[in-house]
Parts: structure tokens; sequence; C-alpha cells
């Protein structure tokens, strides 16, 4: 029985390099896939899944009207699972859209994604991965300036001092945030 996972972490903790990674161990299988990521993440180009460490793949990327559903419906190979990388930046109607891939379709959803935002807000999207997942697993990594688990993304300026306040979607990666625990993330070492 199909069901919808996800998997959130912090800023490197993984989440990127795991999609490939199920992707490829799928495919050697001889098992199809169907990668998503949201249109708005342009780092590296759109319609890409990226690692930090230099992997990647091509995805479809996601906009306000594509519907998930339709999308893999209409697939003449239907996938055998669908996997989608930054899953924090999706709506309320895309996750509704995954659960009736799950529900209707019976092939098991993997979103991975941020929880939280740089104010420790839940981004849409994980709000309601939590709310609609059968199965929830952190990614873990450690903080970029002690030992402990990194439980949040600590925004930094061009000058790598500390932002606390702001638009909550800004596309970036170790140039912008820092994975780190709840102290650092209120008083950084910088």
């Amino acid at each position: 029985m199909a069901q919808l996972y996800f998997k959130y972490g912090a800023m490197n903790s993984g989440k990127s390099i795991e999609i490939i990674k199920v992707a490829h161990n799928y495919e050697e299988q001889n098992k199809p896939v169907l990668i998503f990521t949201p249109g708005l993440d342009d780092r590296d180009e759109i319609g890409y899944v990226s690692s930090r460490i230099g992997l990647r793949r091509k995805a479809y990327p996601i906009f306000e009207e594509t519907d998930l559903y339709e999308t893999v419906k209409q697939e003449e190979e239907q996938p055998y699972c669908v996997l989608v990388d930054e899953a924090q930046f999706l709506d309320k109607e895309h996750v509704l859209q995954l659960t009736k891939i799950v529900d209707r379709l019976n092939i098991p959803v993997m979103g991975f994604g941020l929880k939280n935002d740089f104010q420790n807000e839940l981004f849409d999207g994980s709000k309601y991965f939590l709310l609609y997942a059968d199965k929830i697993e952190e990614m873990k990594t450690i903080c970029w300036f002690c030992e402990k688990k990194a439980v949040m993304n600590l925004r930094v300026n061009e000058a790598g001092k500390p932002v606390y306040s702001g638009e909550q979607i800004q596309i970036g990666g170790n140039d912008a945030y820092y994975p780190v625990c709840r102290k650092c993330h209120g008083n950084p070492p910088l």
C-alpha cells in the first residue's frame, strides 16, 4: 500500500542528494520515477534537483497552475514512486494532489524539504505535509557553529551577519543560510 512520506531537515542535511539516490535505486531495478521541484527554485536551473556535492537530475518544475495528480495520471508509463524536492514551497492544493496520487493511483510519494524558515515559522508546504503524511522522518545535520543537532536555518546577509526579518522565501544556499541549533540561532558566534 502506497504512503505519503515527508522527510525534512535543516539546510545541508542531504535532502536533495537523498532524492537523487532514491531515484537511482528505483531506476537501477528498471522502475521509473517522477521527480518534481518547485519552479521558483532557480539556483541551478529551473527544473533540476541539484545537490551541494555536484549531482543533479532533471525534474518537472511545479508552478502554481501545475496539477501534480493529472501530470502523474497522464504519464504513459506509471512511475513506481514520485519524488518532490523543496517540498516546503508547495501550497496546500499541491500537497492534496500528492495525497490523491497515493490514495487513488497507489503510488508512493516522498516529499523532501525544510520544516521551518529562518524565523522558525512553518512553510505552508511543510505544514500540510506534516498534517497529511503517513510517515515523517527528520534528516539530521550538525550546527554550523557547534556540535549540536541543527534544527533551524539562520539567514545571513552578504556580510555574513544574521538576518531575522524579511520575506519568508529567499532562494539561497550556503551563501545565505546556515544550519544551526536553537542556541546558535538566537546567539550566533559571528
